[in-house]
Protein backbone atom coordinates (compact mmCIF):
# COMPACT_ATOMS: atom_id res chain seq x y z
CA UNK A 1 0.00 0.00 0.00
CA UNK A 2 1.23 3.47 -0.95
CA UNK A 3 2.53 5.68 2.24
CA UNK A 4 -0.02 8.26 2.93
CA UNK A 5 1.56 12.00 2.28
CA UNK A 6 -1.24 13.91 1.64
CA UNK A 7 -4.69 14.57 3.63
CA UNK A 8 -6.16 13.84 -0.17
CA UNK A 9 -5.51 10.83 0.39
CA UNK A 10 -7.24 9.70 3.08
CA UNK A 11 -10.79 9.23 2.74
CA UNK A 12 -12.49 12.34 4.65
CA UNK A 13 -15.85 9.69 5.65
CA UNK A 14 -13.71 7.26 6.15
CA UNK A 15 -13.06 4.94 9.90
CA UNK A 16 -9.50 4.92 11.14
CA UNK A 17 -7.61 3.51 14.19
CA UNK A 18 -4.42 4.85 15.56
CA UNK A 19 -2.55 2.43 14.02
CA UNK A 20 -3.39 3.83 10.72
CA UNK A 21 -2.74 7.32 12.40
CA UNK A 22 0.85 5.91 13.00
CA UNK A 23 1.50 5.02 9.48
CA UNK A 24 0.94 8.47 7.81
CA UNK A 25 3.28 10.90 6.69
CA UNK A 26 1.35 14.35 6.21
CA UNK A 27 2.46 17.90 6.42
CA UNK A 28 -0.70 18.54 8.09
CA UNK A 29 -1.30 17.78 11.77
CA UNK A 30 -4.60 15.97 12.01
CA UNK A 31 -6.48 14.60 15.16
CA UNK A 32 -8.61 11.15 15.26
CA UNK A 33 -11.97 11.84 16.94
CA UNK A 34 -14.22 8.65 17.19
CA UNK A 35 -12.14 7.24 13.88
CA UNK A 36 -13.63 10.48 11.88
CA UNK A 37 -10.12 12.48 10.78
CA UNK A 38 -10.39 16.15 12.31
CA UNK A 39 -7.60 18.37 10.04
CA UNK A 40 -6.26 21.11 12.49
CA UNK A 41 -6.17 24.92 11.78
CA UNK A 42 -3.40 26.06 10.64
CA UNK A 43 -0.14 27.79 12.49
CA UNK A 44 -1.89 29.02 15.67
CA UNK A 45 -2.08 33.01 15.53
CA UNK A 46 0.37 35.30 17.68
CA UNK A 47 -2.24 35.62 20.56
CA UNK A 48 -2.60 31.96 20.55
CA UNK A 49 0.95 31.15 21.29
CA UNK A 50 1.28 34.08 23.92
CA UNK A 51 -1.38 32.55 26.09
CA UNK A 52 0.59 29.14 25.15
CA UNK A 53 3.45 30.54 26.08
CA UNK A 54 2.82 31.79 28.89
CA UNK A 55 0.93 29.00 30.43
CA UNK A 56 3.65 26.61 29.40
CA UNK A 57 6.41 28.62 31.23
CA UNK A 58 3.90 28.80 34.59
CA UNK A 59 3.68 24.90 34.34
CA UNK A 60 7.27 24.06 33.80
CA UNK A 61 8.12 26.15 36.88
CA UNK A 62 5.14 24.58 39.19
CA UNK A 63 5.47 20.80 37.71
CA UNK A 64 9.59 21.02 37.67
CA UNK A 65 10.74 17.85 40.42
CA UNK A 66 7.47 17.04 40.70
CA UNK A 67 5.61 14.02 39.77
CA UNK A 68 3.05 15.00 37.48
CA UNK A 69 4.70 16.38 34.08
CA UNK A 70 3.40 19.23 31.43
CA UNK A 71 3.16 18.51 27.74
CA UNK A 72 2.35 21.21 24.98
CA UNK A 73 1.47 20.45 21.76
CA UNK A 74 2.22 18.54 19.30
CA UNK A 75 1.78 16.30 21.47
CA UNK A 76 0.00 12.55 20.97
CA UNK A 77 -2.67 11.67 23.36
CA UNK A 78 -4.36 8.39 23.06
CA UNK A 79 -8.14 8.32 24.63
CA UNK A 80 -10.62 5.19 25.36
CA UNK A 81 -13.09 4.52 27.25
CA UNK A 82 -11.90 4.86 30.95
CA UNK A 83 -14.05 1.68 32.02
CA UNK A 84 -12.39 0.07 29.40
CA UNK A 85 -8.78 -1.86 29.63
CA UNK A 86 -6.11 -0.43 27.85
CA UNK A 87 -6.91 -1.09 23.87
CA UNK A 88 -4.14 -2.39 20.96
CA UNK A 89 -3.62 0.32 18.71
CA UNK A 90 -6.14 -0.95 15.79
CA UNK A 91 -8.75 -1.23 18.86
CA UNK A 92 -8.12 2.55 20.13
CA UNK A 93 -10.13 5.39 17.39
CA UNK A 94 -9.39 8.70 18.65
CA UNK A 95 -5.77 10.36 19.10
CA UNK A 96 -5.64 14.28 19.89
CA UNK A 97 -3.51 16.79 20.62
CA UNK A 98 -4.15 19.06 23.47
CA UNK A 99 -2.57 22.99 23.61
CA UNK A 100 -1.22 21.67 27.28
CA UNK A 101 -1.64 18.56 29.24
CA UNK A 102 -0.82 17.30 32.59
CA UNK A 103 0.34 14.00 33.70
CA UNK A 104 0.27 12.38 36.41
CA UNK A 105 1.20 8.91 35.88
CA UNK A 106 4.10 8.10 34.80
CA UNK A 107 3.12 4.82 33.31
CA UNK A 108 0.47 6.42 30.59
CA UNK A 109 4.27 7.52 28.80
CA UNK A 110 5.17 5.97 25.88
CA UNK A 111 7.44 7.21 23.12
CA UNK A 112 4.26 8.32 20.79
CA UNK A 113 2.85 10.21 23.88
CA UNK A 114 0.50 9.86 26.40
CA UNK A 115 -1.55 6.36 26.37
CA UNK A 116 -5.11 7.11 28.39
CA UNK A 117 -6.54 10.18 29.65
CA UNK A 118 -4.45 13.11 31.30
CA UNK A 119 -4.99 14.32 34.29
CA UNK A 120 -5.42 17.87 33.15
CA UNK A 121 -5.94 19.44 29.87
CA UNK A 122 -5.97 23.38 28.81
CA UNK A 123 -7.32 24.07 25.15
CA UNK A 124 -6.84 27.48 23.95
CA UNK A 125 -9.78 28.20 21.53
CA UNK A 126 -9.19 29.20 17.61
CA UNK A 127 -11.93 30.70 15.41
CA UNK A 128 -11.98 28.13 13.25
CA UNK A 129 -11.98 25.22 16.10
CA UNK A 130 -14.02 26.71 18.72
CA UNK A 131 -16.85 23.74 17.68
CA UNK A 132 -14.83 21.17 18.21
CA UNK A 133 -12.90 22.05 21.43
CA UNK A 134 -16.31 23.08 23.40
CA UNK A 135 -18.42 20.16 21.85
CA UNK A 136 -16.87 17.41 20.58
CA UNK A 137 -13.69 17.17 22.67
CA UNK A 138 -15.23 18.37 25.65
CA UNK A 139 -17.71 14.91 25.04
CA UNK A 140 -14.72 12.83 24.52
CA UNK A 141 -12.55 14.30 27.59
CA UNK A 142 -15.87 13.90 29.55
CA UNK A 143 -16.23 10.34 28.22
CA UNK A 144 -13.03 9.11 28.80
CA UNK A 145 -12.18 10.26 32.49
CA UNK A 146 -9.87 13.75 32.30
CA UNK A 147 -9.83 15.28 35.38
CA UNK A 148 -10.16 18.86 34.72
CA UNK A 149 -10.60 20.80 31.52
CA UNK A 150 -9.83 24.11 31.14
CA UNK A 151 -11.35 26.22 27.73
CA UNK A 152 -9.78 30.01 27.34
CA UNK A 153 -11.49 32.16 25.12
CA UNK A 154 -7.94 34.87 24.31
CA UNK A 155 -10.10 37.74 22.89
CA UNK A 156 -12.75 37.51 25.38
CA UNK A 157 -9.63 37.44 28.05
CA UNK A 158 -11.63 34.39 29.73
CA UNK A 159 -11.14 30.92 30.91
CA UNK A 160 -13.66 28.34 32.16
CA UNK A 161 -13.18 25.33 34.22
CA UNK A 162 -14.50 22.48 34.11
CA UNK A 163 -14.21 19.48 36.94
CA UNK A 164 -15.53 16.02 36.70
CA UNK A 165 -18.08 14.88 38.94
CA UNK A 166 -16.91 11.71 40.49
CA UNK A 167 -20.32 10.72 40.80
CA UNK A 168 -22.01 11.69 37.99
CA UNK A 169 -18.92 11.40 35.32
CA UNK A 170 -20.48 14.08 34.15
CA UNK A 171 -18.50 17.67 34.35
CA UNK A 172 -19.43 20.55 36.58
CA UNK A 173 -18.51 24.08 35.45
CA UNK A 174 -17.02 25.57 38.57
CA UNK A 175 -15.60 28.78 37.56
CA UNK A 176 -15.47 31.13 35.07
CA UNK A 177 -12.34 33.61 35.02
CA UNK A 178 -11.11 36.33 33.72
CA UNK A 179 -8.10 38.39 32.70
CA UNK A 180 -8.23 40.33 36.12
CA UNK A 181 -8.60 37.04 38.29
CA UNK A 182 -5.69 34.40 39.53
CA UNK A 183 -6.90 31.21 38.95
CA UNK A 184 -5.92 27.77 40.16
CA UNK A 185 -6.52 24.27 38.85
CA UNK A 186 -8.92 21.83 41.37
CA UNK A 187 -6.58 19.47 41.00
CA UNK A 188 -3.35 21.36 42.43
CA UNK A 189 -4.58 24.35 43.79
CA UNK A 190 -1.25 26.01 45.17
CA UNK A 191 -0.79 26.51 41.75
CA UNK A 192 -0.94 30.34 41.22
CA UNK A 193 -1.82 31.44 37.95
CA UNK A 194 -2.42 35.71 37.22
CA UNK A 195 -4.57 35.74 34.37
CA UNK A 196 -2.82 39.05 33.30
CA UNK A 197 0.15 37.52 32.73
CA UNK A 198 -1.27 35.24 30.66
CA UNK A 199 -3.10 37.43 28.28
CA UNK A 200 -1.10 40.38 28.44
CA UNK A 201 -0.05 41.71 24.81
Amino acid sequence: MAAVTKLSDLDANGFYSYADYLTWQLDETVELIKGKIMAMCPAPNVCHQRISWQLNGALFQYFKNKKCTAFAAPFDVKLYNRQKSLLTNTETHNVVQPDLCVICDPEKLTEQGCDGAPDWIIEILSKGNSKREMQLKYALYQENGVREYWLIYPYEKAVHQFVLNEHTEKYDLIAMFSDEDTVSPHLFPDLQIDLADVFAE
